[in-house]
């Protein structure tokens, strides 16, 4: 891939623009050398105005989502992108949102740009866990568990039971939900569909890989290599 294609899919600016940074001297390697377009060298010493370059394909972020932002580049307001870098959101392959979260819930969103990876952890067959932690207007009645788990729940305008999920009472308004699958406001609804209502929804885990205690809202990182390969532990 040449120079000004790879830095064009990264997201650093047109081709055009990419071409006139390039001729101005914004792009050397480690050592302080400029780079001309047609030079190459590794990707990890390549420097944009002194500052390495955002890792190539494919690239696995998670963000920890705050309340009042939506998964959708295109969507008015306020979307996940306005918490990343405005290069990240031009990235060619996109970096997509693995199992969006809603305008008003929270917690560990994954963001991917390799598509097979994204259907492989969203894929119920994949065994990939979503765990998330629920406030509830009102009291659990003791039958939820049951009824999430029977395989047998079916939502409002849906025409197929959802798979089995667990519950887990964390006293009387909260509980951990745990779902093999991802449908629209699952878990919402699943609890509209047992005479609750959600107040407040919060992911804590894909897989094994659970939000870092560290990681504040609206903050975000690339994954390391343990955390990739957490993700399908625990299944």
């Amino acid at each position: 891939m040449k120079l000004v294609k790879l830095l064009a899919n990264l997201g650093y600016g047109s081709r055009k623009e990419v071409q006139r940074l390039i001729r101005a001297g914004a792009l050397t390697d480690e050592r302080g050398r400029v780079l001309g377009e047609r030079d190459f060298p590794p990707h990890a010493s390549i420097r944009f105005r002194g500052e390495a370059l955002d890792p190539p394909f494919p690239l696995l972020l998670m963000l920890n989502k705050p309340d009042g932002y939506t998964c959708g580049a295109d969507d008015p307001g306020s979307t996940i992108y306005d918490l990343l870098p405005p290069r990240l959101a031009l990235r060619n392959p996109l970096l997509s949102p693995v199992g969006r979260l809603d305008k008003d819930s929270t917690g560990l969103l994954l963001l991917t740009d390799d598509g097979q990876l994204l259907h492989k952890i969203i894929h119920p067959k994949s065994g990939c866990l979503k765990t998330y932690h629920a406030v509830l207007d009102r009291p659990l009645e003791g039958h939820e568990a049951a009824l999430f788990a029977s395989g047998k729940l079916v939502l409002r305008n849906d025409t197929k039971p959802l798979l089995p999920a667990r519950l887990e009472a964390l006293g009387d308004k909260a509980a951990l939900v745990t779902l093999h699958e991802g449908r629209y406001h699952q878990v919402r609804r699943m609890f509209a569909a047992a005479g609750n209502h959600v107040l407040a929804l919060t992911r804590l885990a894909v897989g094994g890989l659970r939000l870092p205690e560290d990681l504040l809202h609206g903050e975000w990182r690339e994954l390391t290599t343990a955390e990739r390969e957490r993700i399908f532990d625990g299944r």
